[in-house]
């Protein structure tokens, strides 16, 4: 070392990147939301996150957990908020209607993107496909019990909840892009066909 020059500073050691169970998580989504879940792969997923597998099983037993970790989020998030209606005394017909379709109107927490990607995922797994044919029945079942109570019988109120469903689905489907505030305006208008009365 020459006279005068300052001595080097010895390097300190890099510290390892971690990252939460929830970071995880959420970029497991957004990968099973853009790409399916064939990509939701450890070795992905790390270098995307641009740390080691190590972080991964800091979290996780291995990926079945990280999916059930996905199905779970789908739970809490798609599928909680109609469960909560089902105690709920139906004497209002129309009202209760608003309150099922206000799931899928308010998006909060519900999310379409992860509704299609879980029904895309069904499409390769017997076992998701049962789990969501049977939030499907859930969900038409509330529909069911709204038309009944504004007096159609059974099989109208299969049909009018059929309808209903199926075209929300469809909405999500075909990712048609429509403006919050129009989607709201026409909401009244959707209801009144819907339901077949003002």
């Amino acid at each position: 070392m020459t006279r005068g020059a300052s001595p080097e500073r010895p390097t300190k050691p890099e510290t390892r990147k971690t990252l939460s169970r929830e970071a995880w998580i959420a970029a497991a989504i957004a990968t099973l939301e853009k790409k399916g879940v064939a990509n939701v792969k450890i070795d992905h997923l790390s270098r995307q996150l641009k740390v080691t597998r190590g972080s991964f099983y800091f979290h996780f037993r291995n990926l079945k957990d990280l999916l059930d970790s996905l199905l779970e989020q789908w739970r809490q998030r798609n599928c909680k908020p109609f469960e909560a209606l089902i105690d709920q005394e139906v004497i209002d017909g129309p009202a209760y209607f608003d309150a099922v379709t206000g799931v899928w109107i308010s998006e909060d927490p519900f999310s379409p993107r992860l509704d299609l990607a879980i029904r895309d995922w069904a499409r390769s797994s017997a076992v998701i496909a049962r789990k969501v044919q049977s939030q499907d029945d859930f969900r038409m079942a509330l529909l069911v019990r709204a038309f009944a109570a504004m007096g159609y019988d059974d099989d109208e109120s299969l049909i009018r909840a059929r309808i209903t469903y199926f075209q929300q689905i469809g909405y999500y489907a075909t990712h048609f892009k429509e403006p919050p505030a129009d989607r709201k305006r026409f909401r009244s208008l959707y209801t009144k066909i819907l339901i077949g009365s003002e």
